[in-house]
């Protein structure tokens, strides 16, 4: 059974308090959103799996009692950054089973100010590690390039891209184009944290967080829920959904394998092999590859991913992503857009939400209300979502005339 987007929502991402607002709130807005965008009723869902990492257990049942009480079944789920994307694959499968015609999924974050420690939980320096879910992966950057005394992930992330530098002789100003573009992009997004354009120059002249990465090419810490209600085929044809549905043609996850660990490299310990094995999957599964997609929102927390990315997803060959973003390729005008919603980096990045966020923005790119940022003539899309510990998610929306079914009576 076919499994359909018909109704997404969102907040608008916003710096850790900006608004005095709680993750309730939050998810009253976007969840709301969603159900009037798909025109379903909340008494009508009957599945919801609510995806966060910083709060408390069972808030996912408090978020979404803003919502309704009529005592749907509610999945709390936690997987780092690709926490989203989670929840989404949950609904996806719900329906795809048969089990459920229309599942809400949401995630949403109400975060700290300042840097994200090395994991959901938290923790600035070394000694927090011993124990920790990602110690592995902090490891394998400690045998390689030490342990120092800026943020965790900031360090993991700048080293693979040291490491990409010397392999392949990428240039910081190749890493600072990825952030310029997101930038640009987002200046157009109105649920963007950040919409304000810089010049590569103007990112490379930011404060330095981990060598080489400046802050504006590093996803900011941020407040926001988005929501996505996921539908079978017979309630798209029983409620008359056609025009609004967008289909989940392809989806995979991925966790760890010893590609991860085995080399050493940092660029296998942030999760490119657990990318590209999730990307194969999808298009396996799709009878679809990289040259069919027209629009593309990527796990960008730090502008050496969205290089990575490149090559996982198979935008390019290993080692020419640097020179592929500098090309133009992968902005308005280039072979795919990636992005247009600025990105982690520039739309912000609120830990359960982001993947779902992603998932909305690709939804309306597909139906052609992206507004200034519509991805002229967009009609497949690819969402990539990845959390250190870890888990890649890879999903494929898909919105052409012969794949959507026909509007019916309901």
């Amino acid at each position: 059974m076919k499994a359909y987007i018909v109704g997404v929502g969102m907040t608008t991402f916003e710096k850790p308090e900006t608004r005095d607002w709680q993750y309730w709130d939050m998810v009253r807005e976007a969840g709301t959103a969603a159900l009037e965008d798909a025109g379903v009723r909340y008494d009508q869902v009957e599945q919801v799996p609510a995806g966060y990492c910083f709060q408390a257990s069972t808030a996912g049942q408090r978020a979404v009692y803003e919502l309704g009480l009529t005592g749907v079944p509610v999945y709390n789920v936690n997987n780092n950054c690709a926490t989203g994307s989670t929840a989404l694959m949950l609904a996806r499968q719900f329906v795809e089973g048969g089990g459920s015609d229309c599942v809400l999924a949401v995630g949403f974050e109400k975060m700290a100010r300042g840097s994200l420690g090395g994991g959901a939980g938290g923790g600035s320096g070394a000694e927090d590690f011993a124990t920790s879910p990602v110690a592995r992966h902090y490891g394998i950057m400690a045998a390689g390039h030490g342990f120092e005394m800026s943020p965790p992930t900031a360090q993991i992330f700048g080293n693979a891209a040291r490491e990409h530098m010397e392999r392949y002789g990428t240039t910081p100003a190749q890493l600072a184009a990825v952030g310029a573009k997101n930038h640009r992009h987002s200046v157009d997004n109105p649920y963007a944290q950040f919409q304000d354009p810089y010049t590569v120059d103007e990112i490379l002249a930011a404060r330095t967080v981990h060598r080489p990465l400046t802050k504006l090419q590093c996803s900011p810490t941020s407040d926001g829920a988005a929501a996505a209600v996921v539908v079978s085929e017979r309630f798209v044809e029983r409620h008359g959904l056609g025009e609004r549905a967008v289909e989940i043609a392809a989806q995979a996850m991925t966790t760890d394998t010893e590609a991860s660990f085995a080399s050493g490299s940092c660029i296998d310990a942030v999760g490119a092999p657990m990318s590209r094995a999730a990307a194969e999957q999808v298009y396996a599964a799709s009878g679809l590859g990289p040259d069919d997609l027209d629009v593309i929102e990527l796990h960008d927390c730090f502008s050496v991913n969205e290089l990575l990315t490149y090559e996982a997803l198979g935008l390019c060959g290993e080692g020419e992503s640097g020179k592929l973003v500098e090309s133009g390729a992968t902005t308005y005008g280039g072979r795919w857009v990636v992005n247009p919603s600025g990105g982690l980096i520039s739309k912000g990045h609120p830990l359960g939400a982001t993947g779902i966020a992603q998932a909305a923005e690709l939804t309306w790119q597909l139906r052609g209300e992206a507004g200034a940022r519509q991805v002229p003539g967009a009609r497949t899309a690819l969402a990539h979502n990845i959390g250190l510990g870890g888990a890649a998610v890879v999903t494929l929306l898909r919105r052409t005339s012969q794949d959507r079914p026909a509007a019916g009576a309901e």
